[in-house]
């Protein structure tokens, strides 16, 4: 059994379920339609449930401040994204929603935010990037308003949450070290990336990874430091000073043998 917290619409509603004590969002046509506030009702088989479990403030107080045809859309989006990315953690729905209405309300006012790592969080996150242009198609079907590239690039972001324990800002975070790396090699080489290569996608991901080790505070498992030391001095030197820069930005550890590594792909890409 449920108890209605509030009626958002004629299509979405927030209960408490009264047997586990948790704040969900039903959403389905329909659902909301002639119900009222502090109504008791069975479950919906044709509704959505979102549970929403992780947020220190409860869900009532979240959703007081977001139009809910913006909840709807969050909805829609998580939709889509499950049936290519599989099961999503729910809890990226008030967030996600909350983030398209002000991105909606920006673009009205042709104030939308430019994104900087856009390039990089399509690359790190392909997957997530498609189906977020597919989310960009929803806004614009539920909403008549357009959202740039840029936007589809931090919808990505609420996706990838959905599927991995790192948040928006660890993963925006991630966007802005890769970036940083990318530019010092393409620096420090004096050379062009070449954008979508296979090199450059192996590149990408293997920083992610060395990122994502060094959260963790692993080792690499391959140690080619004194390899690549030896055969790729000027390669090695470079990825040196990357890690060593990244470790002063973000106050992570990255262990010896990612320089080795880092520097092969380095090699490995920029010839």
């Amino acid at each position: 059994m449920y108890r209605i917290v509030k009626v958002l619409n004629n299509n979405g509603i927030l209960v408490l379920d009264d047997e586990s004590k948790q704040e969900q969002i039903l959403l389905g046509n329909g659902v909301g339609f002639g119900h009222r506030m502090g109504e008791r009702m069975k479950e919906l088989p044709n509704a959505r449930r979102y549970e929403l479990v992780s947020e220190k403030t409860s869900a009532l107080t979240r959703v007081n401040g977001i139009d809910p045809i913006f909840i709807e859309v969050s909805g829609r989006i998580i939709e889509e994204a499950e049936k290519v990315l599989g099961a999503l953690h729910h809890d990226i729905l008030i967030p996600m929603a909350d983030h398209i209405a002000m991105a909606v309300a920006r673009a009205k006012e042709n104030k939308e935010i430019p994104n900087p790592f856009r390039q990089d969080i399509e690359a790190l996150f392909e997957e997530e990037y498609q189906t977020a242009r597919r989310g960009s198609q929803i806004i614009e079907e539920m909403t008549g308003v357009r959202l740039g590239e840029d936007e589809t690039g931090y919808i990505t972001l609420h996706i990838h949450s959905g599927r991995t324990e790192e948040n928006v800002a660890e993963s925006l975070e991630t966007a802005r070290m890769v970036n940083e790396c990318l530019s010092m090699i393409e620096t420090g080489m004096k050379k062009k990336l070449p954008l979508g290569s296979l090199g450059y996608n192996r590149l990408v991901s293997h920083v992610r990874y060395m990122i994502a080790r060094a959260r963790r505070g692993e080792k690499a498992n391959l140690d080619m430091e004194d390899y690549a030391k030896g055969t790729f001095p000027h390669e090695y030197e470079l990825a040196d000073q990357i890690c060593r820069k990244l470790e002063k930005e973000s106050r992570l550890k990255f262990e010896r043998e990612e320089t080795g590594y880092l520097a092969i792909h380095i090699k490995r890409v920029m010839g």
